[in-house]
């Protein structure tokens, strides 16, 4: 079995939203996972599906322009200007998308954890929920008086924070349908060391030991053909304010 890399492409915040559901939506007929890691074209937020919009407009930040999208996965808000994004994609039948959903984000957080500490970074899986006040995080529990789901929460077990201060420096969001597993992931880079990590280096051992938690091989893979009419249709679908605003 292969796991398809793709290429690193930029986008504003509902075309990105729009390609990873595709990527679920449309597999071909030898499936296989895939990943891609990518950029913004414009600074950006998301936010986890089931968000109240009111909430969620309260933490951004006043006097900036953004891009802000609600995502067809779960979890809070996602602040994107300086993150490293990517996307994991397992079919239906794999064993990894078998597992709990605490399991499979175990399995890929510990595979990302692994490669910061391949570069010096003191990253590690969290076994037990912490509180942390983090605006990329992406779970939604909150403290004690801090509204659900938006910036003020918890690092949750599973995520990948610092070992000394218990920094959350990656989370995820994921989504499971009858073709599979969405699992849209944020690592934060001033939390990860920023500039200390060599970027390049990270997504490519990154990319191999997701490929070993896979049981897979890593394959540079040309982008699907997706029907063009459906990607941008579904773009502008989650660049509509009845999208965003839907709750």
């Amino acid at each position: 079995m292969n796991l398809e890399i793709l290429s690193t492409r930029s986008g504003g915040a509902a075309e990105n939203m729009a390609v990873d559901f595709l990527l679920l939506q449309r597999y071909p007929h030898a499936v296989a996972p895939r990943f891609r890691h990518y950029g913004w074209r414009a600074p950006a937020f998301t936010f986890g599906y089931a968000q109240k919009i009111a909430l969620v407009r309260e933490q951004l930040p006043a006097g900036e322009t953004f891009d802000l999208c609600r995502r067809p996965t779960g979890g809070g808000m996602v602040d994107h200007r300086d993150d490293w994004t990517y996307a994991l994609v397992i079919p239906r039948g794999h064993p990894l998308e078998e597992l709990r959903a605490t399991q499979s984000y175990r399995a890929v957080h510990e595979a990302l954890a692994g490669t910061l500490r391949a570069q010096g970074i003191d990253a590690i899986t969290k076994l037990t929920g912490v509180e942390r006040v983090d605006p990329n995080e992406l779970s939604t529990k909150p403290p004690p008086g801090r509204p659900a789901g938006v910036c003020f929460q918890r690092a949750e077990i599973y995520d990948v924070v610092d070992a000394r201060s218990g920094e959350k420096i990656a989370g995820a969001a994921q989504k499971r349908n009858k073709h599979g597993l969405l699992f849209q992931g944020s690592i934060w880079r001033p939390a990860a060391g920023g500039a200390a990590v060599d970027w390049d280096k990270f997504e490519e051992d990154f990319v191999g030991r997701l490929a070993a938690a896979l049981g897979a091989a890593a394959v540079p893979t040309p982008w699907p053909e997706f029907n063009e009419d459906e990607v941008g249709g579904l773009t502008e679908q989650y660049s509509a304010r009845e999208w965003i605003e839907c709750r």
